[in-house]
């Protein structure tokens, strides 16, 4: 080994080493940093126009937009959980109110009511061990802790003041020097990158793309759905409305079940208060309108600017889910995206068999 080779690998070795040492660093602000820059590349196109309005002081110009941005995100958050609070406590007001009035005497029969597993539901209901267990306690048990829950959860975040102040002032940090300072950072790691110019441009491209059109896709689909879903809530005199609405936009992105979780119970509760047809219309309107938007308009929004298979979309959102919490709905598309951008290169460049000139092509194997 000669010394430009010891040079290389004790240099690349110690890059390494300060490389893992810095992931351990930033590791505790990771998630408040990618929805900052998530942020970021949602809202960029505003900074440059309003860098433009305030005469090229882009200083001021992230300023704005970095607190505009938290309040936008913050204020619907704190009067969310506010309402949630509010209406879950009735709930469990209104559940006990249903129980002292005999509710459940009355529940074999309404339960008689719903279509197909009426009868099947009234005969379990009817069993002897079941009759054993004191449904009463156990109703209003379960609505206390979900009402207790909540609660625990708003006085949890109320608690923990300092950690989320914290993560509210990284994402601050982060949301400011990217809008004045991202694009010099994003140019100085592009240009470091050890690619060919039109491998990173194909790659820079696909990443702005896969970003934009899965940020699109979700929040557009998830609102028109909680929307449509919120309306009919509204509309049918379903209790506790904006509470269904917040749960069924929240769920919306989940690909399997999704906004199901929320109007499947609606149903049940129409059925079981003898609202057959109230029953009826918002299961039709839940499988033919809001169901559908889910299969519909979030493959078109995020497949005609991204070319990702429809399997490896939903298994890319449940694994991303499940791996990196709410913000792998964005991080799975995204990480899928860039591997097949990353198989397109290898097959364009590897791959490809180069035939001497003249040669005709290989023909194709017989079966």
């Amino acid at each position: 080994m000669n010394r430009r080779q010891a040079f290389t690998v004790v240099f690349f070795s110690l890059l390494l080493f300060l490389l893992y040492q810095l992931a351990l660093v930033f590791q505790p602000f990771l998630f408040p940093m990618l929805w900052a820059a998530l942020l970021v590349h949602a809202t960029y196109p505003l900074h440059g126009r309003l860098t433009r309005l305030v005469g090229g002081r882009d200083t001021l110009s992230a300023a704005i937009l970095t607190i505009g941005t938290l309040a936008i995100v913050v204020a619907p958050l704190i009067v969310t959980g506010v309402l949630l609070v509010r209406e879950t406590r009735a709930a469990e007001q209104e559940i006990r109110a249903w129980i002292v009035s005999g509710g459940l005497e009355r529940l074999p029969q309404q339960v008689s009511a719903i279509p197909v597993v009426g009868e099947w539901l009234r005969t379990l209901l009817s069993i002897e061990g079941l009759r054993e267990i004191s449904m009463e306690q156990t109703l209003m048990a379960g609505a206390a802790f979900l009402s207790q829950f909540f609660v625990d959860q708003m006085g949890g975040l109320l608690k923990n003041t300092l950690l989320l102040v914290t993560d509210f002032f990284i994402m601050l940090l982060v949301l400011f020097f990217l809008y004045k300072e991202g694009r010099d950072w994003i140019a100085t790691l592009y240009e470091l990158v050890p690619l060919d110019e039109s491998h990173k441009q194909k790659i820079a491209e696909r990443l702005d793309q896969t970003v934009r059109a899965v940020i699109k896709g979700m929040l557009v689909t998830a609102l028109v759905q909680g929307l449509l879903a919120g309306a009919a809530y509204g509309a049918l005199g379903v209790p506790f409305p904006i509470v269904l609405t917040a749960l069924t936009v929240i769920l919306a992105p989940i690909p399997v079940g999704g906004t199901a979780l929320v109007w499947g119970p609606v149903v049940v509760y129409l059925f079981w208060n003898g609202f057959s047809v109230k029953a009826l219309i918002m299961l039709g309107w839940g499988l033919g309108v809001v169901s559908t938007v889910d299969q519909v308009l979030r493959p078109w929004l995020i497949g005609r600017e991204v070319p990702i298979p429809v399997l490896f979309l939903v298994f890319s959102v449940l694994g991303g889910l499940v791996l990196y919490g709410p913000i792998g709905l964005f991080v799975g598309p995204v990480l899928v995206s860039l591997f097949m951008t990353a198989l397109q290169i290898y097959r364009e460049e590897y791959h490809a068999v180069v035939l001497p000139a003249g040669a005709p092509p290989a023909a194709p194997p017989r079966a």
